[in-house]
């Protein structure tokens, strides 16, 4: 009977180390994070790689603790958590199904995915002028700046709106947000700003007609089942979420999001907000690979090739990252053609179409004091994952990567090929080389006219209206626009006369409906010593300009201004009122 009991007593034993064990596997992968994840997971060693380098940025205080997952061609490949969620006020152990504050991933998953809709159905148009759907949008110099310079940020709006004075509301920081004033001259360089999502998140509201996080809802998180991601996280979720930092009243801000501007705005906002899992976004980056109903493989395509103008060197896409300053967490194997998005908190997420990979690392690195940072564990990261798995590129795909690195149509109706490596000067970089002397004057400045329009800019993508605008011994006293207007924007005959935002030079139209429209007056040209002609495209476009650049517009700005001869800085040859060239 001692006998009996005794293996009893083992049975008994064995069978609670073995529940025990399914237990805690079943923490560590769970059947249910499989399912929402993707597929079976892949050989359970093959990224082991990847433990030491998270357990040392832990051990490091880079952050508390991690979720990572891998996916590569159908596989969930690694899927793990590691330290803690939770420090203060009480430690707690990281799970798979931690909920994340996603910070500025908002910006891609939410913000970006919404628009691109509006554009499939119709309903927005990425190069129309944001003040067509918001008018008020076009105060202070902004009337130009279109929907394609906000998702790319080009648009020159400033990172973020004052939180210097005390205000509340969504309302109000829209109002905010409307009212600002570009600080450098739309399309001139890359700018990253908050503020072009919050604009972008009042967009949607405006052309749909409801908020961002019920349209987001309902268009994009529940169709993908996307069950734990979401704005404004219940209360039922608060033990699930991962805290971030202390906010200004010393509360530990938990389920209620990070960042200040969102957080005045009540917590919906296109720039942050968003709360999810590595599961929802593992769910999210599958839809982008395979294509769904949510966004078609065209839409996905458009917004994660460059969009960014010609002359600049980031690679950007519609909200997504290709190749800037802030890619670092695609590594060093990764190609160029892949692109992601970080969150301020702690979060990325990066895809790479052409080795069907994607990597989603979620920490909370600001808790519990804001002093974590993991900017260089990103990049450790994707480069384990891209030298341990077999990543291979088809020629297929091969060919789409090099013609992503310089191929991009940010200009209207026009498709061109940036040799990003290359080094060309442009006929302002030739004019600046040689101190400005075919226009620059002696003790008194030359005062100078210039027909431009959005393709005027140096090698290093300065517009020629800043160049010229502080250049020596020349005074830039007028400019003048062709068809589209001087941001080539404008899609009308109806080309109105105006101000440069950034430096406050008039600016004449010479393109309209009648022949009068298309000539500039008399009275703007007689106090000029010389007009600079800087088209750079012109008799590409057959439909805006004739063959030579800038003739037509030029031999009339030349005659209009009653003078004998211009010189025509590009082939040096002289321009005579009402010569055939």
């Amino acid at each position: 009977m001692r006998i009996i009991r005794a293996n009893s007593r083992i049975q008994r034993s064995s069978f609670c180390l073995l529940a025990a064990a399914f237990l805690l596997s079943s923490f560590i992968y769970p059947e249910s994070a499989q399912a929402a994840a993707g597929s079976k997971p892949g050989p359970p060693n093959r990224l082991g790689v990847l433990d030491p380098i998270i357990q040392n940025a832990i051990r490091q205080g880079q952050m508390p603790g991690a979720v990572l997952l891998v996916w590569h061609n159908g596989q969930v490949m690694y899927r793990k958590a590691f330290g803690n969620r939770s420090l203060e006020p009480r430690r707690e152990t990281m799970r798979l199904d931690t909920i994340f504050d996603l910070a500025s991933l908002t910006k891609v998953v939410a913000t970006t995915s919404a628009i691109m809709q509006l554009m499939e159905r119709g309903q927005v148009r990425i190069n129309d002028p944001v003040a067509k759907y918001i008018p008020e949008f076009a105060q202070n110099g902004k009337e130009d700046i279109t929907v394609r310079n906000l998702l790319t940020h080009y648009s020159g709006l400033r990172g973020d709106l004052d939180l210097t004075q005390p205000w509340q509301g969504r309302d109000t920081a829209f109002s905010m947000a409307f009212a600002e004033t570009p600080v450098i001259p739309a399309g001139s360089r890359f700018l990253y700003s908050d503020i072009n999502f919050i604009d972008l998140g009042a967009l949607i509201e405006r052309v749909s007609g409801i908020s961002e996080d019920e349209y987001c809802q309902k268009n994009i998180f529940t169709p993908l089942g996307m069950t734990h991601t979401r704005y404004l996280p219940p209360a039922a979720w608060k033990s699930a979420i991962a805290p971030t930092e202390y906010d200004e009243q010393g509360r530990m801000l938990r389920g209620m999001v990070h960042d200040p501007t969102s957080r005045r705005m009540g917590g919906v906002a296109g720039h942050a907000g968003l709360f999810s899992t590595a599961a929802d976004l593992s769910k999210f980056a599958q839809a982008l690979l395979n294509g769904s109903t949510v966004l078609r493989s065209l839409a996905v395509e458009k917004m994660t090739t460059p969009q960014q103008p010609p002359t600049s060197d980031s690679l950007r896409g519609f909200g997504w990252d290709i190749d800037s300053p802030l890619s670092s967490n695609r590594g060093e194997l990764l190609p160029v053609g892949s692109f992601g998005h970080t969150g301020w908190t702690g979060t990325s997420l990066w895809i790479d179409p052409t080795t069907r990979t994607y990597i989603i690392l979620l920490t909370n690195s600001v808790h519990p004091r804001g002093k974590g940072n993991v900017i260089a564990l990103r990049a450790k990261i994707a480069t384990a994952v891209a030298a341990t798995l077999p990543l291979t590129v088809s020629e297929k795909e091969q060919l789409r990567l090099k013609s992503i690195t310089g191929y991009n149509e940010a200009q209207t109706a026009s498709r061109r090929l940036s040799v990003r490596n290359g080094s060309v000067q442009t006929g302002i970089d030739v004019l600046e080389a040689h101190n400005f002397d075919l226009i620059r004057g002696g003790a008194a400045k030359k005062r100078i006219g210039l027909l431009t329009n959005q393709t005027g800019v140096d090698s290093q993508g300065r517009r020629t209206i800043d160049v010229l605008a502080e250049a020596s011994g020349v005074s830039l006293d007028a400019i003048f626009s062709p068809e589209h207007g001087v941001t080539g924007t404008l899609d009308t005959t109806d080309v109105s006369n105006s101000k440069d935002a950034a430096t406050g030079i008039p600016v004449y139209s010479v393109y309209g409906a009648t022949d009068a429209a298309r000539r500039p007056s008399p009275e703007s040209l007689k106090n000029l010593d010389a007009v600079v002609v800087d088209i750079q495209d012109a008799g590409v476009r057959f439909y805006t300009y004739e063959a030579r650049p800038g003739t037509r517009e030029f031999r009339e700005l030349h005659c209009c201004a009653g003078a004998s001869r211009h010189d025509n800085r590009r082939t040096g040859e002289d321009v005579q009122c009402g010569a055939q060239h």
